[in-house]
């Protein structure tokens, strides 16, 4: 009996999606416990890639159990094509993937409210992805959501009309428009509405816990980061839910004395999508190819990511709040062919040196302090084995694992779920 977690400890983009498919085996069933469709988790193996958004990262094995839980947020539509894009590996959804009735439901006009003020803020805009997860979980917390259980009834479309001409009355207020189909969205909704109704829709809380009993094994899938928390990441630059070890037990109705190990996965380097501070962010050449071939660009929207030095004074910040008992290190292989590398160590901070993750990154000048690494020119995308691995990349790992007294198990060498190297420590 076991339920572990899988999370993000940078801005997200770590590549969670490729560990929670390598290690799926594993476990009995894979459950995702917050966020919306913003969330991409890339998946590649046998030459296929795949775009996972609301779909826990598992689903590929057909031997597991998928369960989306209550802390999730779902867009029927997106949910509808995403069922539509993994008919061609013949899995029986209909067996494999559970959905939590207390999961809320994003409606069309939240998608029109998230996208009409973020264009009200002007230049102070968040850097919102407008799937409308934030007005969503606004709802959510203000009691006035619909969710997953609400469809099954006949009094939903009630539900739904009521919220949608409060959300209308909402959208009318805000200074700027936005040219979106109100009409064109609803047959999406419609349509993916009806294929939820054919879902397993279940009391997710009562199976995981039934589960943990019976003695087997869950892992907890986290989708963006642990800088994106709604209250310890970057804030007001975050997500609208918990990315934490927390929000796991929230977010699937399980207890925290259940948890075993919480994995934490951070990129080799840092990178962030959207607005927000970014103390190592880097503005040169060497970003810019980190950006091209780490193909950095947002597997949700193909936006840009900004790339900088690993930041290792934000990943000890999350590795603590999370509790964090194993690191999985992602992307090495994109550092190949830089001759020096950096890893941030310490701020400066009105002339102070900090060595904790301030409350305000956003204000404050931060001027990052750098240790600096010999870098390796070798291709390790097709290393298998540790002891193969150039020295200079070694030497970096081992660095990361004494600063932050968390042991790293898992090297990734490339985004294949083949190109894994499990370590020996």
């Amino acid at each position: 009996m076991s339920l572990d977690l899988l999370l993000g400890l940078q801005w997200g983009d770590e590549g969670k999606g490729k560990i929670v498919d390598a290690i799926t085996s594993n476990y009995d069933i894979i459950a995702r416990f917050q966020g919306g469709p913003n969330a991409g988790h890339t998946i590649e193996f046998d030459g296929n890639k795949h775009v996972l958004h609301t779909i826990p990262s598992g689903i590929f094995n057909k031997q597991s159990i998928n369960v989306i839980g209550n802390g999730v947020v779902i867009d029927p539509g997106i949910f509808l094509k995403e069922i539509e894009g993994l008919n061609k590996y013949k899995i029986d959804l209909k067996k494999n993937l559970y959905i939590s009735k207390r999961a809320h439901i994003i409606l069309p006009t939240h998608k029109i409210i998230d996208a009409t003020s973020e264009a009200s803020k002007g230049k102070k805009k968040i850097g919102s992805t407008l799937k409308g997860i934030g007005p969503a979980y606004m709802d959510k917390t203000g009691r006035n959501g619909i969710r997953v259980g609400d469809i099954i009834d006949d009094s939903w479309q009630k539900k739904y009309n009521n919220l949608k001409e409060k959300h209308l009355k909402i959208i009318s207020n805000f200074k700027e428009s936005v040219d979106i189909s109100l009409e064109n969205l609803e047959i999406d909704f419609v349509q993916g509405i009806e294929s939820l109704k054919t879902f397993n829709l279940i009391d997710s809380e009562n199976y995981l816990n039934s589960c943990l009993n019976e003695g087997k094994k869950i892992l907890a899938e986290g989708a963006q980061g642990s800088l994106l928390d709604i209250d310890f990441g970057t804030y007001p630059y975050v997500t609208s839910s918990n990315t934490t070890a927390a929000g796991a037990c929230s977010g699937l109705g399980v207890p925290p004395n259940k948890i075993k190990k919480i994995i934490g996965i951070f990129k080799a380097y840092t990178t962030r999508v959207g607005s927000g501070p970014f103390p190592t962010e880097l503005f040169n050449s060497i970003g810019e190819k980190i950006r091209e071939i780490g193909h950095e660009y947002g597997a949700t929207t193909g936006r840009d990511r900004r790339c900088g030095w690993l930041d290792l004074v934000a990943l000890k910040y999350t590795v603590q709040i999370n509790g964090v008992t194993e690191l999985n290190i992602m992307k090495s292989d994109v550092l190949s062919s830089i001759d020096k590398l950096k890893i941030c160590t310490s701020y400066m901070v009105d002339n102070k040196q900090v060595n904790n993750f301030p409350f305000d990154i956003k204000s404050k000048k931060i001027i990052p302090k750098y240790v600096e690494f010999e870098g390796w020119h070798e291709d390790i995308t097709k290393v298998n084995c540790e002891d193969d691995l150039p020295k200079e990349l070694i030497n970096y790992i081992n660095f990361i694992e004494s600063f932050v007294e968390v042991p790293i198990k898992l090297i990734s060498v490339g985004p294949d779920r083949i190109q894994t190297i499990y370590r020996n420590t």
